[in-house]
């Protein structure tokens, strides 16, 4: 089975509020990118292969709602909360944040949870508190794996070091796995590795070699699970991750990083048609 992510971020602000946007207005945002991908996804194997999109909140309705009957497409959320509501318990005080069971009611299927943006921000709330506890993020990235799990979401969970723990990538995977993980279903968990130390501009990408190296050490280290490359799958790297075995996939974002930078459906197709070969 191989997994297409994509992970829309705030690619819906508009360009002259310095986002990335220029293909809908923001009201039908959503609902272009699904009625401009689900048609031509179609060709493909849902046995075979599965797609799935993280879209900002806002716009989660608006895409479910231009699903067809018959779509590929399953639409994640970008993170839940870790505590949710409960019949008979706690109704709804989780003011700002976004819980599992309200995602669900949308209409989500998927989750993204531990992206190293994620994980950025809330080691920063900590630094600012003195307690640099990495830890404790994946103590907190558990319960929210745990309460995505329970209320019938699958997860995306997102492992990775930085530039400062390459060195001790190792144990650094290993504990985000072991204590992110603990407890869990992991049949409904897949695993995006994203080498945190070569995301941005000017970085230079890791090796096919370290790739499959990272890989391979996430299969041993889960009992099989799915991985997939979230350091960005792209045109120019399709070809080259979909030669590694030990690779399941891969997570899209922007599509073109130069010029009219942004997201655009059409260009989205054709990094799946290279990764697929077809």
């Amino acid at each position: 089975m191989k997994y297409i992510f994509l992970n829309l971020k705030r690619f819906d602000i508009p360009k002259d509020l310095g986002g990335v946007n220029s293909i809908a207005p923001i009201e039908k945002w959503s609902e272009y990118i699904v009625k401009n991908t689900q048609e031509q996804l179609k060709k493909y194997d849902t046995n075979n292969v599965e797609f799935a999109m993280f879209f900002p909140e806002a716009h989660l309705i608006g895409a479910n709602e231009a699903k067809s009957i018959d779509s590929p497409i399953k639409i994640g959320c970008q993170g839940v909360y870790r505590d949710d509501t409960a019949i008979g318990g706690n109704f709804g005080a989780f003011t700002t944040n976004r819980t599992a069971n309200a995602v669900k009611a949308m209409g989500c299927e998927y989750t993204i949870i531990g992206h190293c943006e994620e994980r950025k921000d809330k080691l920063e709330i900590m630094l600012e508190a003195g307690v640099n506890d990495t830890a404790a993020v994946n103590r907190l990235l558990n319960k929210e794996v745990k309460n995505a799990i329970a209320s019938g979401l699958k997860v995306l969970y997102c492992i990775g070091e930085s530039s400062d723990e390459q060195e001790n990538w190792e144990e650094v995977l290993r504990k985000q796995l072991q204590i992110g993980l603990d407890g869990i279903d992991l049949s409904k968990v897949v695993i995006a590795y994203e080498p945190v130390w070569a995301i941005g501009p000017g970085k230079v990408p890791p090796s096919k070699e370290y790739i499959q190296k990272i890989a391979s050490f996430v299969k041993k280290e889960t009992n099989g699970l799915p991985v997939v490359y979230g350091g960005g799958l792209k045109a120019d790297n399709a070809e080259m991750l979909s030669s590694i075995p030990e690779i399941d996939g891969g997570l899209i974002a922007l599509t073109r990083f130069s010029g009219e930078i942004g997201f655009y459906p059409d260009e989205y197709l054709e990094i799946i048609n290279i990764y697929t070969g077809c």
